[in-house]
């Protein structure tokens, strides 16, 4: 046995928690379902088989060939390309509208359960990903589909001309001598008793993966912080140390199989074929009724409440999710023949929700800012101070900034995650503000300046040019442009001073005489 995984499997929560993974991968099924089953694979490739869902689910023997997988994606009635969330909510409707408690047609049961299996297949990645690639045969242990040809069974996929479509199924034949399946935990054959399994290979019972979110303000993905989140995984029971038995109880061999987890079937006259036993799920023993624990009913484990400390890491994106080994649900022991097998719980995924910042746009570790200035700054230079995820820093705007110009800060974005260590940059945007409407200086000095630059297609309504201002005496013509300027407004000023007083004695004339 190897010490590592028990050891693992009994590490406190605190001590996991110190050294977080954190999976590159964004979060497209962030609220998807937490599942608490028990589960259990073979070392070198796990494939988790829920020991409390095996009644019934296991595949038969049977004379005919395998029933035709139906494409999860018609069952659904998605595309390919489609979403989890798309996939989930045509599930749901679907479920609803074929549901045997509230649809009477006699193929409802039928269609509810092609739309469940769909829906197993598409939901998990993996399993989706799988069918993408080999199709029905993925999951057709007689399709020849998933691993190729020396990777467990020798026999998987048949032999060529049969292809387990032939209703001759060879690898369940080889099943029945040794007590091998692919993925699947099986009870002792006759042969296997006798003589022993040339191809047996270690099991280990795995948990259930769980899933917990948490939110985090933008400021604090930034930095790092520290959450607190609570679990509620599966432990194992402390009133029967995950046996699932009484004190003093004892488990019984199974009445159905005689206590060896198969039972023999006779096919094409004198052929025996061996199956899993439907009542003992191929431990070969069963607790006895009334001999189950009452903390845990007999399944050895219980649910339970741990608070734990979750370490973010700085620059964590949202959607990203964080990974504890062995911080997750542990296998339910109490149904198995021999609750002290090898066994691990399975893992934690902490998944991180990130705030917005109206004041930034994200791009992995890039940030970006739109930043609004002055027309005036914009046209002769200037200095504005612009946010950062540290505070405020002042930033050089250069002559002739316009609208969407870009200037990367370096090194004044997020912190990278991963190998590529540093910093990513801010990216600051400009946009000129330019004004809706002009004084009459303001007008004055535009129209001017337009003139200067040779503006011959700006509208004028000052009538004021330099040439014009110039001709007013023998000082005003040896004056600068800045000062004519200044003898254009002041001037204009006095006459518009001039027509508003003037303006007031008429108005004040025609009040008397009224």
């Amino acid at each position: 046995m190897n010490s590592s995984i028990l050891n693992k499997a009994v590490a406190p929560i605190r001590m996991l928690a110190q050294s977080p993974i954190v999976v590159v991968v964004r979060d497209y099924s962030c609220g998807r379902a937490r599942y608490h089953t028990t589960a259990f694979s073979r070392p070198e490739r796990r494939r988790p088989i829920s020991p409390l869902a095996r009644r019934g689910t296991q595949r038969g023997f049977h004379t005919t060939g395998p029933l035709r997988q139906t494409d999860p994606y018609q069952a659904l009635g998605v595309n390919k390309s489609a979403s989890a969330a798309d996939i989930k909510k045509a599930y749901y409707g679907l479920a609803k509208k074929f549901h045997p408690d509230t649809n009477k047609d006699p193929t409802a049961k039928d269609r509810f359960s092609e739309i469940q299996s769909a829906y197993e297949i598409l939901s998990d990645p993996q399993k989706r990903q799988q069918y993408d690639q080999f199709g029905a045969a993925a999951f057709d242990p007689s399709g020849g589909g998933g691993p190729g040809p020396g990777s467990g069974n020798p026999f998987s996929g048949g032999f060529p001309g049969f292809n387990g479509k032939g209703g001759f199924p060879f690898e369940e034949i080889f099943e029945a001598f040794t007590g091998q399946s692919s993925g699947r935990r099986r009870g002792k054959s006759p042969f296997e008793s006798a003589f022993g399994s040339p191809f047996e290979t270690q099991e280990i019972f795995v948990g259930e993966n769980i899933e917990v979110h948490t939110n985090i303000t933008f400021a604090e993905a930034a930095k790092g912080t520290t959450k607190r989140v609570t679990t509620t995984p599966m432990t194992s029971c402390d009133s029967c140390s995950g046996s699932g038995l009484k004190s003093g109880a004892k488990r019984s061999p199974c009445k159905n199989c005689n206590g060896t987890g198969t039972r023999l079937h006779f096919m094409h006259g004198n052929m025996q074929m061996a199956a899993q036993c439907n009542t003992c799920s191929g431990t070969g023993s069963t607790i006895p009724k009334g001999s189950q624990c009452s903390k845990c009913s007999g399944n050895g484990v219980v649910r339970d409440r741990i608070p734990i400390q979750v370490e973010i890491p700085a620059g964590i994106e949202d959607g990203m999710r964080l990974k504890f080994e062995g911080a997750g649900d542990a296998p339910a022991m109490g149904r198995e023949s021999n609750p002290d097998a090898p066994s691990q719980r399975g893992d934690l995924y902490v998944c991180v929700r990130v705030a917005r910042d109206p004041r930034f746009e994200r791009d992995g570790a890039d940030l970006r800012h739109r930043a609004s200035i002055p027309f005036t700054t914009a046209l002769l230079g200037g200095q504005v101070e612009i946010p950062t995820v540290d505070g405020t820093v002042k930033v050089k705007v250069a002559t002739g900034t316009g609208t969407g110009d870009v200037q990367t800060l370096s090194g004044m974005g997020m912190r990278r995650l991963g190998k590529r260590s540093g910093w990513g940059d801010l990216k600051v945007v400009w946009r000129v503000n330019m004004p809706t409407s002009l004084t009459a200086n303001q007008r004055t000095l535009m129209e001017m300046m337009a003139d200067e630059m040779g503006d011959k297609s700006a509208r004028r309504v000052m009538n004021v040019s330099p040439s014009s201002a110039q001709t007013e005496g023998d000082l005003n013509k040896q004056e600068g442009f800045l000062k004519s300027i200044w003898h254009s407004l002041t001037k204009n000023q006095a006459a518009h001073n001039a027509d508003e007083t003037a303006d007031g004695k008429k108005k004040s004339s025609d009040s008397g005489s009224g």
